[in-house]
């Protein structure tokens, strides 16, 4: 199927290079032994993503990213990614990053657990960040 498409919720965030993006998620999966199903990236602000994070985590807290798995087939990934902008803007100057290097992070990582990666524990963590800067550096517009 190999669609991705980019929704905002509660916010007016502008993606930069959509087309790039998509390509670059789709090498991803590839690398991964994977294909692109239905795919959604939904931009949204903290409140939104909180009310998300109540309602089917149970988390009080505030986050960067919440990975809904919605594949049908094993070989496909498929899904829904929602991203906090606001979360994003707050962690870059963290991470010592810019925020759209901060937002492809975040992207991958939600791609990451479609694909299957935990990051419970903290050598799964580990493995999680290295496969982000990997792919990152895929990363060319």
């Amino acid at each position: 199927m190999n669609e991705i498409l980019f929704f905002n919720e509660q916010t007016n965030f502008k993606l930069n290079n959509p087309e790039v993006l998509k390509g670059w998620i789709v090498e991803v999966a590839k690398n991964e032994n994977k294909k692109i199903g239905a795919l959604n990236f939904i931009f949204c602000s903290d409140k939104y993503l909180l009310q998300l994070n109540l309602k089917y985590r149970d988390h009080d807290t505030l986050t960067d990213i919440l990975t809904f798995d919605q594949s049908e087939v094993s070989s496909e990934i498929g899904g829904d990614i929602y991203i906090s902008v606001d979360r994003v803007k707050e962690n870059a100057p963290l991470y010592n990053s810019l925020m759209d290097i901060e937002l492809y992070r975040v992207m991958v990582h939600g791609v990451l657990h479609l694909i299957g990666y935990p990051d419970s524990g903290e050598s799964q963590k580990e493995e999680m960040r290295k496969k982000e800067e990997a792919y990152l550096s895929l990363l060319k517009f």
